[in-house]
């Protein structure tokens, strides 16, 4: 990157609801077809999980490191290496830690291997709008250096939706949820930019 320049309802049979979101979800999920909300809520969900959010901030910082390759393809598979490692990661340390002691037939690693995937799974899911733009440069629909950056502060986005949305489910008032958004990013910035001291 260095060299490109300086400049409360419920999908029909689902068992799901929106309850606890603001009203604006709720009402979005009550008018839209029952086919897409139950993904749609799943997806909301798994942005709300601390895999996410971790994900998120992750991403972001892989990314900014990712400014010493030559291009947003580079920059892209590094990230999706790496995020893949920590995932299996994860999946392997939520095996190793459960209870698969009465286990005959190897039911219970598989069991406890898919568990740990969906549970992990905000992880991987925090990657996917970072990865859109980077690969829309990468097909030459968007300059690479904006698409970096974009893509950069993404994550960052984020972060601040989901601490607003947060402190709108605790219903809070309109102030404490601009400032849960506001400090939401600020921190995540702040363990962003840790992480590329680190690097």
């Amino acid at each position: 990157m260095r060299d490109k320049g300086r400049a409360g309802h419920a999908a029909a049979g689902a068992g799901h609801d929106a309850a606890g979101h603001p009203p604006v979800v709720r009402r979005w999920f009550q008018a839209a077809p029952s086919g897409i909300t139950k993904p749609a809520l799943l997806l909301l969900q798994a942005y709300q999980t601390e895999y996410a959010i971790y994900g998120t901030v992750l991403v972001s910082a892989l990314i900014a490191i990712g400014w010493e390759y030559n291009t947003d393809l580079e920059v892209f598979l590094f990230t999706l290496g790496t995020v893949a490692v920590f995932w299996l990661a994860h999946i392997y340390s939520g095996v190793v830690a459960g209870d698969v002691s009465d286990d005959r037939r190897g039911k219970a690693v598989w069991g406890a291997v898919l568990a740990s995937a969906r549970h992990s799974m905000g992880m991987v899911l925090a990657m996917l709008l970072p990865a859109v733009f980077l690969l829309l440069a990468a097909a030459g629909v968007l300059d690479e250096y904006v698409a970096y950056y974009i893509a950069l502060w993404v994550g960052v986005a984020i972060l601040a939706v989901l601490g607003y949305a947060n402190a709108a489910r605790r219903r809070s008032r309109w102030s404490l949820r601009l400032l849960s958004s506001a400090a939401t990013s600020v921190l995540g910035l702040g363990i962003i930019w840790l992480s590329t001291l680190v690097h």
